[in-house]
């Protein structure tokens, strides 16, 4: 939220030499995060220039320029050369002298064009900072502005002034607005705070049918419970906003467009109620608030049509919907230049309909921000009130007594509190008087005439719920340096569990492997959990971030495709990254999610819990790797080393070490991995994970490279098998005894498979077998292939003879023999 010093110093006290700093530091103190500063960036001499005279030039190049005289407040007019030609002799305009630095920033400097010395410049809207107006000069009449030659334009029009942007908290909705922030300042300071609304006296009107038909399906919400109209006559949509309120929305981040918009715009800012204003004349019957129809559409205010879904709450009249209600208005009853009279609404709308509609239409509004966080229902008529009596005194309309009022009914829930809460749970000695008077500071209502009171929230904050949030207004108010600063003891307990050790030396053992660490978003698409499991249930999420992944992830790899996609478009070509996390599997046929949770802070009956663990999916942990690019960079002297499945493999059996699992490749098939390339693992008969290169096809379809190595495996289930510790094999003093060994097998024989026989033949005396070489060719059987592995034998207790070795070899080579017909190579 940007905040106009000018605007804020409207509604409450501000010392005569404000900062920007004094104000950031005095809204820190009540809780809001400082985000930055804002101001136009424009630097005097900017002052009122009156046009004496002018001669058109035209130029060799088709341009026509004038050559303006203008009296500055100098004794002498000065001579400026201008290309606009939208101002007549008489006109006062704002004049950048030499020295002057306009927003960009634009130094302003005497220098000769077209022949002439141009003595400063005659600025436009743009040049300002005010507008993205640039057809021609700001000609300060049309502002309704008076001022004489040589007078400072900067105070003119608002350009000295400057905004403070804070972060505002979606539990603090009220903060959304000048009056919100004011009466947080004057919580902060003391100052004297004086709250807008009640400047506003609220005029009767009636006659004007609004109907709020509201079918409420979600979870039995009513989408609107208050609704204000009122009608203003005879407007001049076409007057020119006032420069001090073009300054103060600027200010604030929103550009001005038209007067009747950039009222309703200035009333939202001010009082935190947003409202819109509708073409009388267009409107036919009256308004009805209903929810969409199956098939309906509408057109809104950007010009894009809408597809309604059953849930958007709408504005209707007789003709059908004319504004997604609290998002966006119809273009059909859009407030043009030729309109004439007004129909202001301001209502309020439940924050879950407005949230959902948004997030459905991807159409965020200044609005909508508003609704969602919460705002004050009793608002209503006071807001239409205030943008009638602006239209009134700047567009020159009449209130017309026509008009409606659905009066809001709620009232806040009183919470039961005990004065003595704020200490129990802050630490600091609060006496009740103090407490009491904290809670009435932020217009709650407080009986204490009882020992256990009953505290009243206002209207404006639907974020005080219960005890512990009034206790946090508490600390919030009166600071929270009174808070002690003192480390609690820690209750003894055993550290961490097997699986969170196992867990975080997984991690850092793939990190030593030089593996990056990374957090996929566990929400995909239907289509890519078809295609990577086709024919798999998964779940599906109600109120989804984003309507196109609204399935909760089954595997970790299309996370990582992604995030590698992402990083490549970035120009990081040469990737290694891991990440451990759940996916969610669902039982096929169940309904996962369904049990409701009950309403309210509620210690849940252990039947409820039961039913709310019941319906949730299993969601077992993974760990997944990929490769793209080169493992090793090109260096001097030394090729690059691409990385491909051999490094997959290699980070597997990294996470078989680190969890004291035997994971062993043999050869598998995936539907989104090479055939051929593709290793199904399996710890003894279970199968545990898949590695492979991905299909060049689908490679070419997300912009990766041609290969791109990958592994997922079911961390919970080495987890399951895994010793549960590491032991470490001692390091052997005693000199080792090294022999090559070639077995020929089938072809189809997998190499692993081989290498376990020979292991387990081999016995104890074998400390490494290490595959370095698959031959297929000449001197080898047709279909069959020769695998050489290179050897090596210690003992713990002795030096082993070259006998000793050798026995060991054949052993494996009789075990290799029995498994899988391996013989010797000749």
């Amino acid at each position: 939220m940007r905040i106009p010093i000018s605007w804020l110093g409207d509604w409450v006290d501000l010392p005569d030499d404000v900062t920007l700093e004094h104000l950031h530091a005095a809204l820190v103190k009540v809780g809001f995060e400082e985000e930055d500063v804002h101001g136009f960036g424009v630097i005097g001499p900017v002052v009122v220039g009156r046009i004496l005279s002018f001669e058109e030039e035209p130029q060799s190049n088709g341009k026509t320029i004038r050559w303006v005289q203008v009296d500055v407040g100098e004794p002498e007019p000065r001579g400026i050369v201008c290309g606009a030609h939208n101002f007549e002799v008489g006109d006062l305009v704002p004049v950048s002298l030499p020295g002057a630095v306009l927003p960009g920033p634009f130094p302003i400097s005497a220098r000769k064009t077209y022949g002439h010395t141009s003595d400063g410049m005659i600025a436009s809207e743009r040049e300002l900072g005010l507008g993205e107006d640039h057809d021609g000069i700001l000609r300060l009449h049309t502002r309704g502005l008076v001022a004489e030659p040589g007078e400072d334009a900067i105070a003119l029009l608002g350009l000295d002034d400057a905004a403070v942007e804070i972060n505002v908290t979606p539990d603090r909705g009220y903060a959304l607005s000048v009056r919100g922030v004011a009466r947080e300042y004057s919580h902060s300071t003391g100052a004297t705070f004086r709250d807008p609304a009640l400047e506003v006296t609220v005029g009767s009107a009636d006659g004007f049918s609004v109907v709020v038909d509201d079918r409420a399906p979600i979870r039995g919400r009513a989408g609107c419970d208050a609704f204000a109209a009122r009608v203003v006559r005879g407007v001049d949509a076409t007057r020119p906003t006032p420069s001090g309120m073009v300054a103060r929305l600027k200010l604030a981040g929103i550009r001005s467009i038209s007067l009747p918009v950039d009222i309703t715009n200035y009333v939202m800012l001010e009082l935190g109620q947003p409202t819109h204003a509708y073409d009388l004349a267009k409107l036919r019957g009256g308004i009805v608030v209903r929810r969409a129809a199956a098939g309906e559409t509408l057109v809104t205010l950007d010009g894009q049509t809408r597809k309604l879904d059953v849930e958007d709450l709408l504005i209707t009249d007789d003709s059908g919907p004319i504004g997604l209600a609290a998002v966006m208005g119809g273009l059909d009853t859009e407030v043009t230049a030729a309109t004439t009279d007004i129909l202001i609404e301001a209502a309020h709308f439940d924050p879950v309909t407005v949230a959902r509609t948004a997030r459905r239409h991807k159409l965020w509004s200044e609005a909508s921000k508003r609704f969602e966080r919460g705002v004050d229902p009793t608002l209503g008529p006071i807001a239409a009130q205030r943008v009638a009596e602006l239209l009134v005194q700047l567009a020159g309309g009449t209130i017309d007594p026509l008009g409606a009022a659905v009066p809001y009914l709620g009232q806040p829930v009183p919470i039961a509190f005990a004065p003595g809460d704020a200490a129990a749970l802050i630490g600091v000695a609060y006496t009740p008087a103090e407490v009491q008077a904290t809670l009435e500071l932020i217009g709650a209502t407080v009986d204490s005439t009882v020992d256990r009171w009953t505290v009243t929230p206002p209207p404006w904050r639907p974020d005080l719920i219960d005890a512990p949030s009034l206790v946090e207004e508490v600390a919030r108010i009166t600071g929270y340096d009174r808070i002690p600063s003192e480390l609690p003891t820690a209750p003894p307990g055993r550290g961490w569990t097997r699986d969170q050790v196992a867990r975080r030396r997984l991690a850092n053992t793939l990190a030593a492997a030089g593996l990056t660490e990374v957090l996929a978003y566990p929400f995909q698409s239907a289509a890519t959990i078809e295609r990577f499991e086709p024919g798999a249930p998964a779940v599906q999420l109600a109120n989804a971030i984003d309507p196109q992944a609204s399935f909760l992830r089954r595997s970790l790899l299309p996370g990582l495709l992604e995030t590698a996609r992402r990083n490549l478009s970035r120009g990081l070509t040469d990737l290694a990254i891991f990440e451990i996390g759940h996916v969610y599997l669902p039982t096929a046929g169940a309904s996962h999610g369904t049990a409701e949770l009950p309403p309210g802070a509620v210690e849940l009956e252990p039947s409820v819990l039961a039913e709310l663990t019941d319906g949730l999916p299993a969601q077992p942990r993974r760990v997944a790797v990929l490769f793209l690019g080169d493992l090793t960079p090109r260096q001097p002297g030394a090729a690059a080393v691409p990385s491909g499945l051999a490094d997959a493999l290699d980070a597997v059996a990294e996470v078989g070490l680190a969890l004291a699992a035997g994971i062993r490749p043999v050869t598998g098939a995936h539907p989104v991995l090479h055939p051929g390339r593709t290793a199904e693992l399996r710890v003894g008969d279970a199968v545990v994970g898949v590695a492979g290169e991905l299909l060049p096809s689908l490679a070419r379809e997300l912009d990766l490279p041609g290969v791109v190595a990958v592994a997922e495996l079911d961390l919970d289930a080495l987890l399951a098998v895994g010793a549960t510790e590491i032991a470490a094999r001692p390091i052997g003093t005693l000199p080792a005894a090294t022999q090559d060994l070639s077995l020929v097998v089938a072809a189809d024989v997998p190499a692993g498979d081989v290498r376990d026989a020979v292991i387990a033949g081999a016995g104890e005396l074998l400390e490494e077998a290490r595959l370095v070489d698959d031959y297929r060719g000449t001197g080898v059987p047709e279909g069959s292939k020769s695998l050489t592995f290179a050897l090596r034998f210690r003992a713990a207790d002795r030096t082993l003879t070259a006998a000793e070795a050798t026995e060991a070899k054949m052993t494996g080579v009789a075990l290799a023999g029995q498994r899988f017909g391996a013989t010797l190579r000749e």
